[in-house]
C-alpha cells in the first residue's frame, strides 16, 4: 500500500507541471505580447497579435500591424509580459 501511494505521489507531482532542478516537466506558457526576432541581419521588437509553432523549429507571428512573419524560433524569442 505505502508503495502504490508513493507512485501516486510521484505521478501528480509530474502531471501538475512541478519542476525537476531548473527544467519544467510539462510547459502551459502559450501567452505571449512581443518577440525580439532576427529579420534581415537585424534584431526587431515586434508587438504581437497571435502566433503559432509547427513541427520542427518553424514559428509563424502576427504582428499588430497586420505583418505575419515566418521564422526559424532559433532567430525568434517569444515574450510574456
Amino acid at each position: 500500500m505505502k508503495k502504490i501511494g508513493f507512485i501516486l505521489i510521484i505521478v501528480v507531482s509530474l502531471c501538475s507541471g512541478c519542476t525537476i532542478g531548473n527544467k519544467e516537466v510539462v510547459d502551459v506558457t502559450y501567452t505571449f505580447n512581443k518577440a525580439i526576432c532576427k529579420i534581415g541581419g537585424e534584431y526587431q521588437e515586434i508587438e504581437l497579435k497571435k502566433w503559432t509553432d509547427y513541427e520542427g523549429e518553424q514559428v509563424q507571428i502576427w504582428d499588430k500591424k497586420g505583418k505575419y512573419y515566418l521564422l526559424s524560433s532559433v532567430n525568434c524569442t517569444l515574450i510574456s509580459e
